[in-house]
């Protein structure tokens, strides 16, 4: 892309890439370490609900005092979307519902947005995306997460002229994991929680990891910004390594698990019964590839691809991610190239609240990471045909009715505060998405 080269002329004549950063977490403090490294990007302002805590997050991770002294603190990210002077807005808050808002605000603002709020883009991205093309801005996953690195993969394959059979990422995955609370995370990462506490790590956003919430959202996500579904049943998460990609990750009717071609799918870094796939790619994510003809196939043999028994499936994949580290490829591709690493094209996945345990009616559920519910993926039209509940709207909202375990929460089962901004544009997006089922 060439955006290193584009960023260094703009250091040389004194014209940074600003950068407005909302949420100084563990992603935005891996973002942050990498700004003193990079000539011509400028943090100008972060907006955090506790200023100085980022204020020390940047010199814990390796800020100079002169560089935060010229860097604004402040608690008030609306205002900030609306008062200061910056070409890229980075949503890091994890907060699907304030997401939407902040999102929201930034567009209006002319800001381009990076939406490392996964939980947010899943929830509306579809009618946030389509806001910031007709205000002329970008909106775009962020680089280093998974979602945008399987999109880029998706891209090239698509580009080089493959069908793109599977799409995703690894992860580490037990069935049991979708009753794991905050309160047993610790057990399954190997840490004591006075060492995750000592690390800055959330236990209920790591549970929301382990739990199956956030692969499900992930999923959701590719799938709406390449067009690629979910299964009817959602994740399977089958058992595989790198060398298995290509064997796995193929039609049912070929030999392979998948259900469809073209689908979204999580490879488990372990076996169901514990033991540790050879090879794993619990850090990676994959594209795999169905050569169009046997031309092409005989050069997946002769250039030494990993392949199925037939030779017409491979994979390539990407074994490690860098989360907030890599972050910067999105704000310059952004800023200098008007392009996003990834964007919502249209609503095809979706991730629904689903017990975790009989619930019953009156308990206020807890949203992602927690004792009530976690998150499961669903095709978007399943979703909306059921009338699921948005897993990134089951926080603090109380059940009208008792649901049974595993079993998902709908609309009608809870008490809906319909005057929040982040009800609102969801609605409005599934009443598009309707309209546009309807319309096909």
């Amino acid at each position: 892309m060439y955006i290193y080269q584009e960023l260094a002329q703009r250091a040389a004549v004194g014209k940074p890439v600003r950068v407005g950063l909302i949420g100084a977490g563990k992603f935005g403090s891996m973002f942050l370490s990498q700004v003193p490294t990079t000539p011509g990007l400028d943090v100008a302002v972060i907006a955090d609900l506790d200023p100085g805590r980022a204020r020390e997050s940047c010199k814990a991770v390796g800020w100079s005092d002169d560089l935060i002294a010229k860097t604004a603190f402040v608690d008030d990210a609306l205002h900030m979307l609306r008062t200061q002077d910056v070409d890229v807005v980075v949503e890091a808050t994890g907060n699907p519902v304030v997401g939407l808002v902040h999102a929201r605000e930034a567009i209006r603002n002319g800001r381009h947005i990076v939406m490392v709020n996964v939980e947010a883009d899943v929830l509306a991205g579809g009618l946030l995306a389509k806001e910031a093309e007709a205000a002329g801005v970008v909106y775009s996953m962020a680089y280093g997460d998974q979602p945008a690195l399987t999109c880029e993969l998706v891209e090239w394959a698509r580009a080089t002229g493959f069908d793109v059979v599977a799409a995703g990422k690894g992860t580490k995955y037990l069935p049991s994991y979708h009753a794991s609370t905050p309160d047993t995370v610790w057990d399954h990462y190997g840490l004591t929680p006075e060492q995750a506490a000592a690390a800055g790590m959330n236990s209920q956003m790591f549970n929301s990891f382990l739990d199956g919430t956030k692969s499900a959202l992930e999923m959701a996500a590719i799938a709406n910004g390449t067009g690629l579904t979910p299964a009817p049943h959602g994740l399977d998460f089958p058992a595989a390594g790198m060398d298995d990609l290509a064997h796995v990750l193929r039609p049912k009717e070929v030999g392979g698990q998948l259900h469809h071609k073209g689908q979204v799918e999580v490879v488990s870094s372990l076996e169901r019964d514990g033991r540790p796939v050879f090879k794993d790619l619990r850090w990676g994510v994959y594209v795999v590839i169905e050569a169009p003809n046997d031309y092409a196939a005989a050069c997946f043999r002769q250039y030494g691809m990993n392949t199925d028994s037939t030779g017409r499936y491979s994979a390539m994949y990407k074994p490690f991610h860098l989360i907030g580290l890599e972050l910067n490829i999105s704000i310059l591709s952004a800023a200098l190239l008007q392009k996003p690493t990834g964007s919502t094209q249209a609503f095809r996945g979706d991730v629904v609240a689903t017990a975790k345990r009989d619930l019953k009616a009156g308990e206020i559920l807890d949203g992602e990471g927690g004792y009530t519910v976690w998150g499961k993926l669903y095709p978007a039209d399943a979703s909306l045909s059921l009338g699921g509940l948005p897993i990134g709207l089951a926080h603090k909202v109380k059940l009208k009715a008792d649901i049974a375990a595993n079993q998902p929460v709908r609309w009608q089962d809870v008490e809906v505060d319909e005057s929040m901004d982040a009800v609102k544009i969801r609605r409005e997006m599934e009443a598009q998405a309707g309209l546009q089922q309807a319309a096909e």
